[in-house]
């Protein structure tokens, strides 16, 4: 399976995610032009939004958070994400894309 977000590899499933910190509420907003949205409820410092990024998806995908590796934008908003073992197709069901 691949979207303009999520895509299979040798490793495990890439996502591609737009991060809000600050949020009210951790929580999937859904398509960002071509990236997920996802809005995290901790600040962009010492690598908190990113913290509650990882145990987001960790939770959401059931698997441990040392599964989820930022590949690329660790201090952007947009960030490219693998979920190590896991597909495209079972991410975007656990994430009810």
């Amino acid at each position: 399976m691949s979207t303009g977000f999520i895509h299979d590899t040798a490793q495990g499933a890439v996502l591609t995610v737009h991060v809000q910190p600050n949020a009210p509420r951790t929580e999937c907003v859904g398509p960002y032009g071509d990236a997920l949205k996802i809005r995290v409820a901790a600040p962009p410092v010492e690598g908190a939004a990113n913290e509650a990024l990882i145990r987001f998806l960790a939770e959401r995908c059931g698997v441990p958070a040392g599964a989820i590796v930022i590949r690329s934008g660790a201090s952007a908003r947009r960030k490219q994400i693998l979920l190590k073992g896991l597909s495209a197709q079972s991410v975007a069901e656990k994430l009810r894309l």
